[in-house]
């Protein structure tokens, strides 16, 4: 009900600024009405989505990982368009981000990265955004201007709390390596060999974690997202098995991603569960995607209420 009275009073607010202006003849406050209608509205629009999120853990932080697909160069410069995008999202959203992982690509963009955004519903959100995307292009990697097809893993996972992992990792699980941070260059590279990158053996799973200044505080990033991500694992070993009980048991292939960015011979990004597209790929680029998010979570509400 906060938020519900916020804007009732903001909207308050602008119906007598609104009629102040109107009776004084006084178009000076014109932008000033625009802009709070548009932030009203935008407001309104958040609040919309937060009524789709009833998880147990969508309130929660969210930990993404990208991930370039095979493809070298290209998919590496997709995977780090990709983080700008997500980046742009959450500041759009006024959340914070903690990159805790970030690895260079050989001549652009990146292999890989990892980072924390912080923030109610963050993770109901990102979630949305879990799956391979697919990048449709004229490569500027290309000397002959080809068209080239990319993809990159976007992973999303709820950041925990120590009550929610009622589980402790034997030491004989881990392999624990140290190494000296890398990124994009500055002061917030380290040169000690303070970062920490846990492999979980049973399962495969790799955590890295290189912000942080000491190796203690990146064992612990690292240990904290360990957790998280099995606890996922063991959501979607159940979702799995429901699904080849039911026959709906699909291969990841070509035709596995989640939403296509096409910027060559024309110009759209299509989500492929929700059939929602627009033609404004550069808006989307540039973080603006909560009209996929929404569709997303419409959908995903709609799936779950149908009969199995």
């Amino acid at each position: 009900m906060k938020a519900y009275d916020e804007l009732a009073r903001k909207h308050e607010d602008l119906s007598v600024l609104n009629e102040l202006a109107q009776s004084e003849d006084d178009q000076s406050v014109e932008q000033e009405l625009k802009d709070g209608v548009a932030t009203l509205r935008a407001r309104v629009e958040e609040l919309e989505v937060r009524t789709l999120l009833g998880g147990e853990y969508d309130e929660r932080d969210a930990i993404v990982t990208l991930h370039a697909g095979a493809g070298g160069t290209e998919s590496q410069d997709w995977a780090d368009m990709l983080l700008r995008m997500y980046l742009r999202w959450a500041e759009r959203h006024q959340f914070e981000v903690e990159i805790i992982e970030h690895q260079e690509g050989e001549e652009a963009g990146i292999k890989s990265a990892a980072f924390i955004v912080h923030g109610r519903f963050a993770y109901g959100m990102l979630s949305a955004e879990h799956g391979v995307h697919r990048l449709v292009r004229i490569s500027p990697f290309d000397a002959n201007k080809r068209r080239h097809t990319s993809f990159a893993a976007v992973d999303v996972v709820p950041l925990l709390d120590d009550e929610d992992v009622d589980f402790e990792i034997p030491e004989k699980d881990l392999k624990i390596d140290v190494y000296r941070s890398s990124g994009p260059g500055g002061q917030s590279v380290n040169t000690t060999d303070s970062a920490v990158r846990i492999t979980h053996l049973p399962t495969g799973i790799v955590v890295t974690s290189q912000n942080e200044r000491s190796q203690l505080q990146n064992k612990a990033v690292s240990m904290r997202v360990l957790k998280a991500r099995l606890v996922e694992l063991m959501h979607e070993e159940r979702a799995d098995k429901l699904e080849e009980l039911r026959g709906e048991r699909r291969g990841i292939d070509f035709g596995s991603q989640i939403r296509s960015y096409v910027l060559a011979p024309y110009q759209m990004v299509k989500d492929v569960r929700t059939d929602n597209e627009t033609s404004n790929v550069d808006a989307v680029l540039d973080g603006d995607i909560d009209r996929f998010i929404r569709a997303f979570l419409e959908w995903q509400r709609k799936t779950a209420a149908r009969p199995a």
